[in-house]
């Protein structure tokens, strides 16, 4: 049976569960919601694993923090012997208007953190990224102040969608391949 390892960045704790920066933790919960699945804190993350289609995804959302998520990345990778192609990174990206989504197979860490530090771990660039636009809707010198806000209220009109659209990339990834996936979902 073919394994995907699909992590979520963010950032463990209630004060930044609805903040843009953790678009990939709410990524993963909303699949877990539809799919009636339970995380388990385990080493370095919390996971919860599902199958689809002859496929089993392993979702993990890293207890690390956003800035040293590499570690448990390699660690998971190398725990349940996936090939880094069947590797899923999911992160914010200022950079795209809110909502969109853009998949890549490989490229730079775009000056976010916690994708430096997988680069770094992994030791490579080429691995897959879906990558969730938040916008850049934010004055000069607010940045931090931005990413770690919480969503506005039509940004929040605007999420169950985008979420949905989301969980239907992750199944595309695992199921389609991350060609076929590309050219269904990028800039939709």
């Amino acid at each position: 049976m073919k394994k995907f390892l699909i992590v979520g960045l963010g950032n463990i704790g209630e004060k930044y569960e609805n903040t843009r920066h953790n678009i990939g933790f709410k990524i993963l919960d909303h699949l877990a919601k539809k799919e009636d699945l339970n995380f388990e804190t385990q080493k370095l993350g919390d996971l919860t694993s599902y199958k689809f289609k002859g496929r089993t995804f392993i979702l993990l959302k890293p207890s690390t923090y956003m800035n040293l998520s590499g570690k448990a990345v390699l660690y998971w990778l190398n725990k349940e012997k996936i090939a880094p192609e069947n590797l899923l990174i999911i992160t914010d990206d200022l950079n795209l208007p809110f909502g969109s989504i853009r998949l890549k197979t490989k490229g730079s860490d775009g000056g976010h953190n916690g994708l430096k530090d997988i680069q770094e771990k992994l030791n490579t660039t080429k691995y897959n990224r879906f990558r969730f636009g938040i916008s850049s809707k934010f004055n000069k010198g607010s940045q931090v102040d931005y990413v770690l806000g919480e969503w506005d209220e039509e940004e929040c009109d605007n999420l169950p969608e985008r979420l949905d659209k989301s969980v239907e990339l992750i199944k595309s990834f695992g199921t389609a391949g991350i060609n076929n996936t590309m050219n269904s979902f990028n800039g939709k």
